[in-house]
This record gives structure tokens, sequence and C-alpha cells, in this order.
């Protein structure tokens, strides 16, 4: 595979290409999907297209998230399902997360097998107990929308792809009278005693099943439908309920159920479909998910793959592939850093994923079924992450998908009984997952930017009454003290925090459209960060609702100090809508620089973050978390100081250390595209600091030369003069051959196309903000 990727990368690293079809044809075969398959990377390998409802990958184990009635430490490797380290394949299923910390999906999982039906999937040190099966990545071939893999003990090639709605398997068997496809309707991830809560079954004909699979936890209330059709008629088919023991279970033990009986019903339930096959034999598998009903999946299985061509359906994602790449055309130095460019920009694309079926149907809050008259319905919002960059960059090469992803929040907000915005949207359900309710900061950019179609005023509303509902996550006491007493909430400063950007989000919009005096109210919220600020000690420190800070406090601990996920010296950091105003606080650029230094060159030893499973010493450096979010935005500080530089020479060097092409390149959780949207924008040469302002701040570019390829038909073009690594320092930036006496471009000045010419030094130079 990385011979592949080397040849290709002679034809394109360090030279121009002119030819726009060359160009499709070759960039996605610098995307390279085994990147962050293991350690903190948690994303999966699997085929998808962009922002696509199916996203088809193999499973390495089948782990319960809880033991003994308590939560399994070890299930959280499998966030994504795959593992790279892990010795065998259970089978693949057709949903997952990409990156995240927690996890839910894994929906209906298919494995080939030949001999004995075992519906068991066995052990990773006894695979032959069950339908599971020894791999090897000699074998395995990771491509976007392409899968392959050899199922050794099975001598079973299996191959995958997808279309936005339909896997699609194809399975090459040897000749035998004992050939089987199992298909698992109990494997989930984050899998447990009473996850399912239902299934049904139904097999319409001899190559044709339908059904559908209620589950419950991360995501309260999820339905998904299905309709699976075989490219063969299978010769028998069977089942087997693992459901515990009920006591009661109606008259239907008159029939035997394990054995072609044709409608099935329970909460554990795994089949069995058998064939013969002939040497080199390909049995063929197209299976349509729908969030509505088995009607509606076999309409989307009908309308995305009416055929049977396998390498047509292939061909036609990557495609797609080509086709989103290529809105960011880069050159670069090396082809390691061209595999990471387009890697990122492939994991930056798997979500949100799309959430409605062909015909715009989809299932909403209200668990109805509503129709997306003028948008394109999406799931899988994990904001407090992709707020940060993620939709940012949207806005920037994704914007008509960005407008419709606003528009589903909305959709979400009108269905929502409290009524809020989406926190952490899944599957027709809200997860609450993190904290803020960052879904502000999305709209308001989005609206900021020019991006949104809809109606601003009532976007903005549904902002103020996600902001003042009471009774989430202390914001009551937020309202009426100007912070989150220490005692109410577990992580109140990170919070209010958190809500204060929120907040400034809010007044923008507000005096976008002249709304007075909600900009003054908010804006006047906007600076609650100062109430949790302890200047005697110069760090951010929970206080009690008798107005004192806590007394037992830990700068370095990042659990139980009033944080999610990190630290006060990482979090006193965070009020990126008024840095010019904290660097004030704390004392000046004096006392300030020296405190951003020291975050990336201090140590931070395990025990401050040895309870925490989002942070690994991979994603650290110094005591910066670049492999969890809070931070993202801090590198690029120093632009408010008279040592810009530093944010030049900072950036380059996280980019160095936290990205690379192996199956660990990555140094945290990429949390649905957050860390590679970071990596995106900075080896761009920008990244926007607060989300809701125009300005992307400038760092230090990595490429040699950029080409973004705007939908109103514009081209703006970021070349980068004396590149190299040793020259990570600015010597000067020119738009339009005009140099910028200022440390940041406009989103419209980007928008407008044109050059932003950087030129590099080895020496730093030192030029006042």
């Amino acid at each position: 595979m990385f011979k592949k990727y080397f040849l290709i990368s002679t034809m394109l690293v360090g030279a121009t290409i002119n030819c726009a079809a060359q160009q499709k044809d070759n960039l996605v075969q610098f995307v390279n999907p085994m990147i962050g398959t293991q350690k903190m990377g948690h994303t999966f390998p699997g085929a998808t297209v962009p922002f696509g409802s199916v996203q088809l990958s193999p499973d390495t184990d089948t782990l319960s998230y809880e033991v003994d009635g308590k939560y399994n430490k070890d299930a959280y490797k499998y966030c994504a399902g795959y593992q790279y380290d892990d010795p065998t394949i259970v089978g693949f299923s057709h949903t997952h997360y990409s990156g995240t910390g927690h996890s839910d999906l894994g929906d209906f999982l298919i494995m080939p097998t030949v001999g004995k039906v075992q519906l068991n999937p066995g052990t990773a040190k006894n695979p032959e107990d069950g339908y599971r099966s020894k791999y090897s990545h000699q074998t395995e071939v990771a491509e976007a929308n392409y899968y392959k893999v050899k199922l050794e003990d099975h001598n079973i090639l299996a191959e995958l792809t997808t279309t936005t709605r339909v896997g699609f398997h194809q399975y090459t068997f040897q000749k035998s009278k004992d050939s089987h496809i199992i298909l698992d309707l109990m494997h989930g991830i984050y899998n447990y005693d009473n996850k399912n809560v239902w299934t049904f079954i139904r097999v319409e004909n001899d190559s044709l099943i339908t059904g559908y699979r209620q589950t419950t936890g991360w995501a309260k209330t999820r339905t998904v439908y299905f309709a699976m059709s075989f490219s063969k008629s299978f010769k028998s088919y069977g089942a087997k309920d693992f459901t515990k023991k009920e006591v009661y279970k109606g008259f239907w033990s008159k029939f035997d159920q394990t054995k072609n009986f044709p409608q099935l019903a329970g909460k554990q339930l795994r089949m069995h479909f058998d064939f013969d096959t002939q040497d080199d034999e390909k049995i063929k598998i197209k299976f349509a998910i729908s969030p509505v009903s088995t009607t509606n999946a076999l309409m989307n299985l009908k309308a995305e793959i009416p055929g049977w061509d396998f390498e047509e359906v292939k061909k036609q994602g990557q495609e797609q592939w080509n086709n989103e790449l290529n809105k960011v055309v880069v050159k670069t130095e090396k082809r390691e850093d061209a595999v990471n460019f387009y890697t990122a920009m492939y994991h930056a694309f798997l979500s949100p994923t799309i959430y409605m079926d062909v015909n715009k149907e989809y299932r909403g809050l209200d668990q109805n079924t509503h129709t997306a008259k003028d948008f394109i319905n999406y799931t899988t919002f994990s904001l407090w992450d992709t707020y940060r960059a993620l939709h940012p960059l949207f806005n920037i090469i994704q914007p008509k998908r960005n407008d419709d992803m606003v528009k589903s929040m909305l959709a979400h907000f009108d269905q929502s009984p409290l009524p809020m915005l989406p926190v952490w949207s899944n599957s027709a359900n809200d997860n609450w997952c993190m904290s803020g309710y960052h879904s502000v900061s999305v709209v308001t950019d989005a609206i900021i930017k020019g991006v949104f179609t809809g109606d601003a005023n009532k976007a903005l509303d549904a902002c103020i009454i996600t902001a003042n509902q009471r009774n989430y996550e202390g914001i009551g006491d937020y309202i009426d003290k100007g912070y989150i007493p220490s005692e109410n909430n577990r992580t109140s400063v990170s919070n209010t925090l958190e809500y204060a950007y929120d907040d400034w989000c809010i007044a923008q919009l507000a005096q976008k459209l002249g709304r007075t005096s909600v900009y003054n109210e908010f804006l006047k919220r906007s600076t609650h960060w100062k109430n949790v600020y302890d200047a005697s000690i110069g760090f951010m420190r929970p206080r009690l609702a008798d107005g004192t800070f806590r007394k037992n406090f830990d700068v370095l601990e990042t659990e139980g100090q009033g944080f999610i996920e990190g630290n006060t010296w990482n979090y006193s950091l965070y009020v990126p809508h008024n840095p010019a105003e904290l660097i004030k606080t704390m004392g000046g650029e004096k006392k300030f620089i020296p405190h951003l230094d020291s975050l990336f060159t201090m140590d931070l030893p395990d025990e401050f973050f040895a309870h925490t499973e989002d942070i690994t010493r991979e994603g650290i450096i110094g005591n910066y978390v670049h492999g969890n979010e809070p931070a993202h935005h801090v590198a690029y500080l120093y632009n408010w100081t008279s040592q810009p530089w530093k944010t030049q020479k900072t950036v380059r060097m996280i980019m160095e250390k936290q990205y690379h092409n192996g199956p660990d390149g990555l140094g945290g959780n990429d949390d649905c595209g957050q860390m590679s949207a970071w990596y995106i924008m900075s080896s761009l040469g920008f990244y926007p600091v607060a989300p809701s302002s125009d300005r992307y701040d400038i760092g230090s570019p990595s490429v040699m030369n950029a080409k973004i390829n705007l939908e109103n038909g514009k081209q703006f073009v970021i070349d980068v003069k004396n590149q190299s690594q040793k020259n990570v320092y600015v010597k000067s930036v020119a738009l339009n051959g005009k140099i910028l006496n200022r440390l940041y471009i406009t989103h419209k000045e980007m928008m407008d196309g044109g050059t932003l010419t950087f030129q590099m030094s080895a020496a730093p130079k030192l030029v006042k903000k």
C-alpha cells in the first residue's frame, strides 16, 4: 500500500499539474484511511462516500461496555470498532463514528464463513470457536470508498464499497457446500446487555431480507431500518435468539423459528444464510439503511445501486472523493505531507453524516417522519469539537453543505421539547455530550460569513432561547451570578468559559442584525470569564456560591478541578473572543508570554491525566494537550503579542509532532474531523481563533502552494516562497501583491479570490502587532 502511495506521490509532489482530470485521478490515492486506526485515533479504515450515511468497516472485537456491572475501560479502544493491532476481524458493520471519545452504532454486522455454522463470534485467542477470522495487514487494502482483506480462517476475500445509503459487499468464496453469510443483529459498538431494545426481521424471498433494529444508549432512542439483497439465492437460512429467558413469549412456540422461518422478532438475534459455492465465486450483498422504514430502505437500495457492478460503484464513489479533494489542490515539499493533507481532507468529510432517504424523509427528534423540503438533513454533530475549525473550514470549501447543516440544527431546535439547539446530535437524538452550546457558534458563524440562506432572525432567536435554558448545565447560575458555582457543577469553570464565548457569538450576530438590546445583553455575558479568573495565582479557578475561590485546587490535574478534559493551564487561555483583554487581565504580555511559553515546554507527568481517557501521552507537547480540543487555538495567541513569530514556530512544531502517516498518526481523537481541520487550515497558513469573527489568524503554512477552488467559481491561492522545514518563520505576507500590515486575513478577502503570498525565512522577524 505504501509503495503505491510513493509511486503516485512522485507524480504529484514537487511538480505542477495543469490537467484537472489528472488531478482528480491522483488526489484520491493520497488518502490513507489507516491513519488513526489505533491508540487515540479511533478512526475506521472502511468504505464510505463523503458524508455518507453508510460507513462500512471491519470491526476487530466485541468487547462489552460493562463487566460485572462496571465500565470496561478496554471498550474505549473500540470507539470506531477497529484496532490496527488486533489479530482478528469479527465482521463488517455499516455505521461508525470517526475519532470520537465515546461511541455507539456498529449496526448490522455481516461476516462470510465456510464450514459448520457458528453464530457465536468467538474470541481473539480462539477465533475457531466462532465466526471471526484471523487476517494479515499484508492482504489488507484501504482506500477512499474501498476496503479489501483476506479472511484467512475461511479463505475468503472480502471487498467493500458504498454509496451514500447502501453498503456493497463482495465476497469471493472457494468451492464448498457449507458457505454462509452471517448477519449479526446483536453486534454493536459500546455494547452491553439490554442495549438492543428490539429487532424485527422479515425474509421477503430467497434473496431479500428487510427489518429494523432499535437500540438505546448514547442515543436514547435510535431506530435503523434496512433492506438486504443477495446476488445469489440462498438455499436455506436459520436464526438463533440469544435473549435471556423470558416469562412470556406468546404462542410463537408453535413454529420452529430457528430454520427457514420468514418472520423473526427479538432483542438478540443472529442469522445465517447458506450457499453452495464454486471456486472463486463471488457472492455480493447490497445493504441499504433508512431512518424511516423498510420501504424507504428498499427505495434507497434500488435508487443508488440498481445493478450488481461492484467496480462501477467503487469507481463512482472514488470520483465523489476526487471531486471533494479537488476543492483544495496542494503542492508539498514531502510526500508524507501530501498524504497527511489529503487524509485530513478525507477525515474532515466523513461527518456530519447525511440523515435522510432519497425521497428526503427523515426521522426527527420527536421520533416522527419529516421531509427536508429545502435542505439536506444531517446528523452526527460533535459540536464541542467541530465548532472550532471543522465548520469554519466548511464555510470556506463546503458552504452549501454547511448551510444545510445549520438548517438541520434549526430543524432539531423546532422538534426539541426543551427547546434547544443540538449539543451532540445523533440519529434523531441529542446525546447531551460535552459542554457549552456550541451549535450557537456554528449558526452565527455561518450567518455572519454569508453562508446561511434561511431566516437569520429566527436563527438568532433559537440561539437566544438555547442560551437561556436555565435548567441545563448551570445556565441559571451562570445568568444570575455570572459564573457557575463549583459545588453545583463538576465542570463549572470550563462551562462558564465556554458559555462566555458562545454568548459573544450571539452578540456578534445581534449586532449584524441590528438587535441592540440583545447585543448589549450578550456582550456583557461574554465577559463572565473574568469571574472565574483568580489573579492571586494567575489561573482560572473554581469559585464557590459564596464568591470565594475553592481552596483545594491543582493547576496541573485534569480531573475534578472544574474543567472538562483538561487542566487550568490550558483552559486559562480559553478566551478566544478577546485575547487582548485576556492578556491584560493576566498581567500584560510580560507575564502572558512566559505562561504561554511554559505550556509547550514544561513537563506534565502522567499522574495528572491518568483518569482522563481522552488525554494520553501521544497527544501532549509539554503541558499542551493537542490531542484534545480546548487549546487548539492557543498557539495562535502569540499574534496578540510582540512575538508573533512564536505562533509560526509553534504551529509548525505541532504539525510535525502530532501528524504522520502511520496507523497511530494522530496524537489524539480526530473527533469527527476537528483534529484534521486544524491540520488543514494550519498547513494552509491560517486558523479561525474565534469563529463568528470574519478573521483568520496568520500562522506558518507547511505547503508550497495551494489552490482553494471556491463554490462561487473563484480561486484563492496560497503561494509560499522559500518554503522548507527550516524556514518556518514568515518574513512577509502579501494579498494580491500588497503587503499586509496585519496578522490576519478576512473571510471576504478569501471569498473574493486572489493570491496570498508568504515569504518564508529561517530567522524570526520581530514585528509588533
